[in-house]
């Protein structure tokens, strides 16, 4: 890597199958422009002199069903520019809708990651809903600024197939459409600049998003690859890919009405085929190229490609299109250029019929190639073909409309040659990566660079009151030790005597070189006075008040930079007054109350659901994150401030890795500290909240109530031993 003092970008693509060469677009739904985006941004940006290194950051996949570059945990693409594959969840390929649970420990690799290179990135750039998760949690760990492009929106999404007749719960059961709303509406929260493709995302996709912050977003279109993609010179001869469609047709030479997208049924080609199947004229003025990406046999594929595709050779069975129609079953990357230039060659048209097309860069494509172009009107083609003058926006949905754009594009040569002409010239001026990489770094550059202080932090110390008789030590074990165990206080370390004293008594026999840490939505105050009234010794580490506090022992140190760090866009007033006429929902006393924490007391017989208070604050463009636990009790936070963010933060500030905390809880107040890649228990006793995390291989359910679940860790783990049961090796099983 260069040792310029330039920009450090990451890049993060968590789902679809990525590397640098000979990209498998269209083999699945997740394997689509998406992938080609990223590694065409990332090559554009490290040619650029202002950038020191970029990271692409994706999922690392063992599967002997694909191929095993996407194994390698680092593809070199250029002298500053590189593929970095992490651990996310099993081995095996998965798709996106099936991610989620994998993604706290995907972003506590990212992390060690960034430790392992040694410095803080300028910017943290995510790519859709998953990655954005990711992003928003990692650079809000580090201070990093946060950008987003979203590629697709699940609100969007929702509506459309709402619109179609899907049921709602059976789009939440193949989606997971509620996690992946929840994920934009985060990542939207804390983004400094997200990049849309076109203005209609903006306005129209975007604006449904309770986060909306259109001051924060800018239109940056993505670019093409002008070196592949280019028009047939003079002495071209057929490609490779002509052989094969030469299968398929009986007259060759016609011109082409070429459609490339993945099998998606939002891509609409049934529609095409059968607006294609309908017109005589049609079929006697050109042959019809459908490219759906790879096959081998579709009975095996995922249901929505089988469907597509089955749909689509029954069509050209009911309108007896065989020699007229070609489908071709393997493509490579390079074979879409030429067929692009093929359709040129033989005067044809490209057309994308999709439902929704956010942009369309298949579009740009075929306009570098000198292709005209019929595309949906509903989406990114308006901008295209606004900037290029080079083909006609079509109603998806109406066949007459698809079939009189066909035709006129098709029959009017002089047309077809301006618009060939228009688009070679305006791609060039509107669509290069070049141009791209130019205005995304001049927006970039604006970012206050703000970085995860170091431990020499200036920290300010808060006077200790004298405890008679309670265990306070004179040194903190934070700087030596090679472990932590963090507990919560309520119903997980406190509750059993018997169990408490065995703990404390075994912390101290086997627990030389280990750290303890409270975790507990109690404030500074109440967590003193509940360790010494039980005569537990005082941490070395405490986290109060829900995770927007941190202290170090013995003399209990606030750690100012975390309070910097989770201020931003705090407004605790405006939260106040936003909740006030909510009903069901009571402010708890004073001395529950913090700095950065807002407490309620919740009554779910008469209040809204959580989810529904937290949209209601959204809407108010209040960043804030709740916590809500036991049915009953809610705190509002800063949207950097959790447990499980305090925790990381401290992994990070402190040189220790995250694999090597053991966190311990009971409540929905504690989920965000046992998700990712800590060592976690939950005690026997745990409420219902916390039901869901069972099963997850990294959180263990222990037997044991109150602290003797914790002892049952301890040996579980072989915490005060060699770890046995580590982190990332649970996850990969």
């Amino acid at each position: 890597m260069s040792n310029s003092s330039g920009l450090y970008i990451i890049l993060v693509s968590v789902h679809g199958l990525i590397r640098g060469h000979n990209l498998e677009l269209g083999r699945d739904a997740d394997t689509g422009g998406q992938t080609k985006y990223v590694v065409e941004l990332a090559c554009t940006l490290a040619k650029h002199p202002e950038v020191e290194r970029v990271d692409l950051v994706t999922r690392l996949v063992q599967d002997p069903k694909v191929s095993s570059d996407y194994a390698q945990p680092v593809e070199i693409l250029s002298d500053k520019a590189q593929i970095i594959r992490l651990a996310c969840g099993p081995r095996r390929y998965l798709r996106k809708e099936v991610l989620w649970p994998y993604l706290d420990s995907f972003a506590d690799e990212l992390l060690r990651h960034i430790r392992k290179v040694g410095k803080v990135p300028n910017v943290i750039h995510t790519h859709y809903a998953d990655a954005g998760y990711v992003g928003s949690r990692v650079a809000g760990w580090l201070g990093t600024p946060l950008v987003h492009t979203g590629h697709s929106l699940g609100r969007v999404k929702l509506q459309r197939l709402l619109e179609q007749g899907t049921k709602q719960e059976t789009i939440e059961e193949n989606f997971h459409i509620s996690t992946r709303i929840e994920a934009e509406e985060i990542t939207l929260g804390g983004a400094a600049l997200v990049i849309a493709s076109t203005h209609q995302e903006v306005e129209e996709q975007y604006s449904v998003y309770d986060r909306y912050q259109p001051e924060r977003m800018v239109v940056i279109p993505p670019g093409v690859a002008l070196e592949s993609f280019y028009p047939a010179p003079d002495n071209w001869t057929n490609p490779p890919i002509y052989q094969q469609l030469q299968r398929f047709l009986q007259a060759p030479q016609k011109p082409m009405i070429t459609a490339i997208s993945r099998p998606a049924i939002r891509k609409n080609v049934g529609t095409l085929v059968k607006a294609y199947g309908e017109d005589p004229e049609l079929r006697h003025l050109a042959n019809l190229v459908i490219v759906l990406g790879n096959r081998d046999d579709i009975t095996t594929m995922e249901s929505g490609p089988r469907q597509v595709l089955t749909e689509i050779l029954q069509l050209i069975d009911r309108y007896n299109l065989y020699g007229h129609v070609a489908y071709p079953k393997h493509h490579t990357s390079d074979d879409v250029p030429d067929l692009y230039r093929l359709t040129a060659q033989t005067r044809g048209v490209f057309i994308n019929p999709a439902l929704t097309e956010p942009f369309g860069l298949t579009l740009i494509e075929a306009t570098a190639c000198g292709v005209p172009i019929i595309a949906t009107s509903d989406g990114g083609p308006r901008d295209i073909i606004g900037a290029c003058d080079n083909g006609l926006l079509v109603d998806p949905l109406n066949i007459s409309d698809i079939q009189n754009a066909l035709r006129t594009t098709l029959s009017d040569s002089q047309q077809w040659q301006k618009w060939s002409s228009n688009g070679l010239i305006n791609v060039r001026k509107h669509f290069s990566w070049e141009s791209h990489v130019e205005q995304y770094l001049e927006k970039v550059k604006r970012f206050p660079q703000q970085k995860v202080q170091s431990l020499l932090s200036p920290l300010v110390a808060f006077p200790a009151t004298e405890h008679p008789g309670w265990n306070i030590p004179d040194t903190n074990h934070l700087p030596t030790a090679d472990r932590f165990l963090v507990t919560e206080i309520d119903n997980t370390l406190l509750g059993d005597q018997e169990a408490l004293e065995t703990l404390i008594k075994r912390i101290h026999e086997q627990g030389q070189t280990t750290g303890v840490g409270i975790a507990t939505g109690r404030s500074l105050k109440s967590t003193l006075s509940m360790l010494e009234e039980w005569q537990f010794p005082m941490p070395d580490l405490l986290i109060t008040s829900t995770g927007s506090e941190i202290y170090y022992g013995p003399r209990i140190v606030t750690d100012t930079s975390w309070q910097k760090h989770i201020s931003q866009n705090w407004q605790p007033e405006a939260i106040r007054e936003a909740m006030k006429n909510i009903p069901g929902v009571e402010l708890q006393s004073a001395d529950a109350q913090g700095k950065f924490k807002i407490s309620y007391f919740v009554d779910p017989s008469v209040s809204p659901s959580y989810r529904e208070i937290i949209r209601h604050l959204r809407r108010q463009q209040l960043p804030v994150k709740g916590v809500y636990s036991h049915d009953m009790y809610l705190d509002l936070l800063p949207i950097r401030a959790s447990k499980g963010d305090a925790i990381r933060y401290i992994a990070l500030k402190w040189g220790l890795p995250i694999k090597r905390f053991l966190v311990a809880g009971a409540s929905g107040n504690d989920e965000t500290m046992l998700a990712g890649n800590t060592l976690a228990v939950v005690v026997g006793n745990y409420s219902k909240e916390l039901q869901k995390l069972r099963g997850y291989a990294q959180i263990y359910f222990a037997q044991g109530q109150y602290a003797w679940g914790i002892l049952e860790a301890l040996d579980y783990y072989d915490f005060f031993g060699n770890l046995s049961q580590t982190q990332p090796e649970m996850a990969l099983v």
